[in-house]
């Protein structure tokens, strides 16, 4: 598969994830809203790191498996594309909610609290795991696996930083929570047809 397929294939997904308002952002808006807008991109530093470190741990622990237990990697693909195909069915029939904003985030380096709220989500790996499973072989070079990390970390950097720049006033918060639910319709649609994909793909257990 060409690296520019690869790429894009994984970005398909990872971006729309990132746009979520989950713990993340949430993490985010609260530092900004309390603290300042200093604190909210100290915060969406703290979350990048976080979102590098399971990036990396993905592609890592895919690689290794995919070069050493061919049928597990399939399982991994499948599993994958499975869980994708349910994201999106959950979030095609979420029903529209409010994004919640509470001052848990006062005190406290807030670097930390970014790194804290992204390594404690374990749906962050899964996720990973979900959207790497789609195009990494084990033919895959290192250099295309750090550019995907690195594009992550810089992806998380320059939403998040949008998010604390722009998005800390709570009537911002409150507009931005009402396209919510047609962000989580997108990428509900999304994560069913590239889950549907990597289904189809896993056929095949050959299939890269």
């Amino acid at each position: 598969m060409q690296p520019t397929v690869v790429l894009i294939s994984v970005f398909a997904i990872f971006i729309p994830a990132l746009m979520l308002p989950g713990p993340d952002f949430v993490g985010v808006v609260r530092s900004s809203m309390t603290r300042g807008t200093k604190a909210g991109l100290l915060t969406t530093v703290g979350v990048s790191i976080g979102l590098g470190i399971y990036a990396t741990l993905g592609l890592l622990g895919l690689s290794a498996v995919l070069t050493k237990f061919e049928w597990l990697a399939w399982l991994i693909r499948v599993a994958g594309g499975a869980y994708l195909v349910y994201l999106g069915i959950r979030l095609l029939f979420a029903k529209p909610e409010a994004v919640e904003i509470d001052d848990q985030a006062k005190s406290g380096n807030p670097l930390l609290f970014g790194l804290g709220v992204t390594l404690t989500n374990p749906k962050a790996i899964v996720l990973f795991a979900s959207v790497f499973a789609t195009s990494v072989t084990a033919a895959t070079p290192i250099w295309l696996m750090v550019t995907m990390i690195a594009l992550v970390v810089a992806s998380s950097l320059a939403w998040y930083s949008l998010v604390s720049l722009f998005m800390s006033s709570a009537p911002v918060v409150r507009s931005f929570g009402r396209a919510r639910h047609w962000i989580e319709r997108a990428a509900g649609a999304c994560f069913i047809v590239l889950g549907g994909r990597i289904l189809a793909d896993s056929r095949n257990p050959l299939t890269p």
